[in-house]
């Protein structure tokens, strides 16, 4: 593997992890935006915007699009999150410069009004689907009691009032401003001409303009005063299911590799201490523990799904095997936990769309390369010592939002 770096005048930065064993290349652009740098007017605008990049340009179709990816046996898509937004294509080595070519092409869409208004109804029906179908937005709704007041508290989705009322001219404006050469990154890995990519780069995208620079940091703190829980009625639902979360260590800080093998150790979905606690026994239908790192938070996220009449008891014993887990865990659960991740990270590095990710966004966030060697000796460095550090500084147990969702009417308060 070889990491190569660039930027072009306009602050295009081009950053390519080359491997020679490969014989695919993928290829994308991360827009530094997401739902965190919306307002309430234009709340679910990256999401929207998403979309409406695959409908067209000035001088491409929506069609036109899917028939230049299909010839080139390209396999692309695209996602938005909380704070990017990624349009991605794998290709065969000698079609890098033609998937370059088109996905330039789509970051500058026509932004069509009558596009616009026929993909607005798309957005409103996902957005309902998304509320209709199990866990009925929980998570949404449990990420804005945990963030208040923080732009990681937004929908990625937006609301049904928000799309309703958002108009083509504010997407127009919110393209102009966050699809900036500077606030870019093109990323590619595998089987990649580094030389080729940057000439193409020059001839594609060197006459893209930057924008005035911006710090998207906002302060979180870290402790969060008392709990705050909600209900999602939904009387026809079957089982009852519950999200909680409780800070974490943030993305700028190496724990966050750690925070994420306690996650493992905790509940993980097959061998971790909720699993055998909970799921293996027949309690619930589902548990799991997940540490999401973010530009200047992290967030410790449970998940359970059981029968409605279990749901306070089972609560009640999560925070119980996370107390236990705080009076200390066993050497043999933490290396089960970190050959699981080992295991994951080599697999994941094989692929060359799995390493444009990791590649495009720790580059796009914090300005730097991390190879799978990199990931592999800081996971293989953490100790048991490290996790119970982890524990005592941000405490599970103490949850500082619940949400349920289903036919359950309250929240007990022990949750």
């Amino acid at each position: 593997m070889q990491f190569r770096h660039e930027q072009l005048p306009n602050g295009l930065d081009i950053v390519a992890e080359v491997s020679e064993a490969a014989h695919s290349a993928s290829l994308g652009f991360f827009v530094k935006t997401g739902a965190r740098d919306e307002y309430d007017a234009i709340s679910g605008a990256s999401h929207f915007l998403e979309h409406m990049v695959f409908k067209g340009t000035d001088t491409l179709s929506a069609e036109d699009i899917n028939l230049r990816f299909d010839f080139m046996g390209a396999s692309a898509n695209a996602f938005t999150s909380e704070e990017d937004t990624v349009y991605y294509a794998a290709v065969l080595p000698e079609k890098q410069h033609d998937a370059l070519e088109l996905l330039s092409a789509m970051m500058r869409p026509a932004l069509r009004e009558d596009d616009f208004v026929t993909e607005k109804q798309v957005i409103l029906e996902e957005i309902k689907m998304y509320d209709d179908q199990p866990p009925f937005g929980a998570d949404d709704r449990c990420r804005a009691l945990f963030f208040r007041d923080h732009p990681l508290a937004r929908s990625v989705l937006g609301s049904t009032s928000s799309i309703e009322a958002l108009e083509v001219e504010a997407m127009r404006e919110y393209h102009q401003q966050r699809y900036s050469s500077d606030n870019l990154v093109l990323a590619a890995s595998g089987a990649v001409n580094f030389e080729s990519l940057i000439k193409s780069a020059h001839q594609l995208c060197g006459e893209w303009k930057p924008s005035p620079p911006s710090n998207r940091k906002v302060q979180f703190p870290t402790t969060q005063s008392g709990i705050v829980t909600d209900v999602i009625t939904r009387e026809q639902a079957a089982l009852e299911y519950a999200v909680r979360m409780s800070p974490g260590p943030a993305e700028d800080t190496n724990d966050r590799f750690a925070a994420k093998l306690l996650a493992v150790v905790l509940g993980d979905d097959s061998g971790s201490r909720l699993y055998w606690d909970l799921v293996d026994s027949g309690k619930a239908e589902h548990a799991a523990c997940n540490h999401h790192d973010f530009l200047d938070a992290g967030v410790f996220v449970t998940q359970l799904s059981c029968e409605p009449e279990n749901t306070h008891a089972l609560l009640d014993r999560i925070v119980e095997i996370y107390q236990g887990a705080e009076n200390g865990l066993s050497n043999n659960e933490v290396d089960q936990a970190r050959n699981k991740l080992l295991s994951r990270v080599v697999l994941a590095g094989e692929r060359p769309r799995q390493r444009l990710f990791s590649l495009g966004l720790e580059w796009a966030h914090l300005g730097r390369y991390r190879s799978v060697p990199d990931d592999l000796a800081t996971l293989d460095k953490i100790s048991r010592e490290d996790l119970h550090r982890i524990l005592a500084e941000w405490h599970l147990p103490a949850s500082s939002s619940t949400v349920l969702a289903g036919p359950l009417l309250n929240v007990s308060s022990s949750s």
